[in-house]
């Protein structure tokens, strides 16, 4: 959905009606997660997509649809339907899709809901999928501000309750629900999937999940992407998707490395942040994809800024006078990821080091180093894969190896939730 947010606010500034397609809920190897949507104006122009193209060409038929009705719709994609085929969904797995008209009653909801997401700020909105209001949406900015209405005050009251249940304490992106992705620092070898324990038991974890996931949570456990849905004791279906700031991606060493991984994490939706004391490698010009390049000691600046469990910190400086104060302060942090690059001889001197300079077993268990999956790669864009493919991995309990090595469900649903839109 955030993708999309933009488009949907110029439609709305405009006065173009639009419809907005959103998966609400996947079963076995659905290709996107709950929570991806597409959108189409009256015009006709597409943005988004809720199956990787799959489905894209029904849905679309599905929001003129509503666009010429006023009428919310739900349907069903999956391979048991006679004509799975005829709509593409022939890579396995069942979409349930939740299509809703947007007229100018709503365009103040959805405007709102683009400039939260554009200031950072935390917004949750509520739609009712049943019922009498199905389609109508409200949203909660984390300043307090309420926009729209499912219809009801009794309705509007119960689900502003569900969605205060879902903003983190304190100032927005310091204490996400759910702990960090990272590895255990107590058995950093047998919760990294990466190794053959971790391996098998994400295969049988994963095949262990085949057939259709609980669709009641009488809880509200955040789901792929900050979505969640329950009941109303009316028997209303809500759906509620949480927008916070982007994770952040830390990289310290303005180096040609560096400048890959910016681009790649900026590409995977990171806030990239560039950092390095020498002021004439740590320019703007050299990394035109990082939000923010940083002049500065590393370990001054980053004991200074806000960490929390969905961050990334990579120290690509291989430099003992950067990395060691640095590493003292990251392997402190609540960072999801902590990876430092350098050769193995480098990272034995750099584990003496830090273990001279009092930091204990525990701690560095939490470092990833050499960084990276082992990609057999070379030029720094290919190091970037090699560590956003570690980050990836680590972060969605994936094993690290290749497809066709396994025998998992490709799109097994994700070990931890700590990432929210």
């Amino acid at each position: 959905m955030r993708d999309i947010l933009e488009t949907l606010d110029g439609w709305c500034a405009t006065g173009t009606r639009f419809a907005v397609a959103s998966v609400i809920g996947t079963w076995s190897s659905s290709p996107r997660q709950p929570g991806a949507a597409m959108a189409v104006s009256e015009s006709g122009e597409v943005v988004g997509s809720v199956s990787g193209g799959c489905v894209e060409a029904s849905v679309y038929e599905l929001a003129r649809q509503a666009l010429e009705t006023g009428e919310a719709l739900t349907e069903t994609f999956g391979v048991a339907d006679d004509d799975a085929f005829a709509v593409g969904l022939t890579c396995g797995g069942t979409l349930e899709i939740f299509v809703r008209p947007v007229a100018e009653a709503q365009f103040a909801q959805w405007s709102a809901l683009a400039a939260a997401v554009r200031e950072g700020r935390q917004a949750t909105m509520a739609t009712a999928l049943s019922g009498a209001s199905a389609g109508a949406c409200l949203l909660l900015r984390d300043d307090g501000r309420v926009t729209g209405s499912l219809g009801e005050r009794d309705l509007d009251a119960q689900a502003l309750a569900r969605m205060q249940r879902l903003s983190p304490p304190g100032p927005l992106g310091e204490s996400c629900p759910g702990s960090g992705w990272a590895a255990s620092a107590d058995e950093p070898s047998a919760s990294w999937p990466g190794t053959s324990a971790g391996a098998e038991a994400a295969d049988h974890r994963a095949m262990s999940m085949d057939g259709p996931q609980a669709r009641d949570f009488p809880a509200m456990p955040l789901l792929d992407n900050g979505v969640t849905e329950e009941r109303l004791p009316d028997g209303t279906r809500l759906f509620l998707e949480t927008f916070t700031e982007p994770p952040r991606l830390l990289i310290f060493g303005a180096i040609d490395y560096a400048g890959a991984l910016a681009r790649l994490g900026a590409f995977l939706g990171y806030r990239v942040t560039v950092c390095d004391a020498r002021t004439v490698f740590a320019t703007p010009a050299r990394f035109p994809d990082a939000h923010e390049v940083v002049v500065d000691w590393p370990h001054r600046w980053l004991s200074g800024t806000r960490v929390d469990e969905r961050t990334v910190i990579c120290v690509l400086t291989h430099d003992p006078k950067f990395d060691i104060p640095l590493l003292e302060v990251a392997l402190h942090t609540d960072a999801a990821y902590i990876g430092a690059m350098g050769s193995r001889r480098t990272h034995e001197d750099r584990l003496r080091r830090l273990r001279d300079a009092g930091v204990d077993a525990r701690a560095l268990a939490r470092l990833r180093s050499p960084i990276g999956l082992d990609l057999g790669g070379r030029t720094p864009e290919e190091t970037a894969v090699s560590i956003a493919a570690e980050v990836i991995a680590l972060r969605e309990g994936g094993t690290g190896r290749s497809l066709t090595e396994t025998l998992a469900p490709i799109h097994a649903l994700r070990a931890s939730a700590s990432f929210i839109a």
